[in-house]
């Protein structure tokens, strides 16, 4: 992994409320810690393969971080632990139990489309942050 960024969050591209987390994060990434892929891109579809992860039926926020791949809840407490004040301190959430963490995360990723909607196109992001995209 390149040295200026840590991390590559994968996420659906047709997913409105997975389309909002991106620039969500972007503003209060201040130091440009994270770049973006759509798991339905080309390197997308590369890396999900590379993790044993379906390609067309997504569940799951997926961060690569220093190597490593982060999964639904611990994804998301990876990411805002990097991002700027107050959002860091959302992590005392990890007090619960994993399994509950997840579970409830997997609840709100299978209905993601019923809760918040599925655009009919990816994500198509602006001139001033296409460089944080791969």
């Amino acid at each position: 992994m390149q040295s200026n960024f840590s991390g590559i969050i994968l996420f659906d591209g047709e997913c409105v409320l997975c389309s909002k987390w991106v620039p969500f994060v972007i503003k209060r990434d201040d130091k440009a810690e994270f770049k973006f892929c759509s798991v339905q891109s080309p390197k997308g579809q590369e890396l999900l393969n590379s993790l044993g992860l379906p390609t067309e039926d997504y569940q799951t926020m997926v961060l690569l971080k220093d190597g490593t791949p982060y999964y639904r809840s611990e994804a998301f407490f990876e990411v805002i632990k990097d991002l700027n004040k107050p959002w860091p301190w959302l992590r005392i959430f990890r007090v619960f139990p994993k399994k509950f963490r997840d579970w409830v995360y997997d609840r709100i990723a299978l209905n993601r489309y019923k809760l918040f909607g599925k655009h009919n196109y990816c994500m198509i992001p602006t001139k001033d942050i296409t460089d944080r995209f791969i």
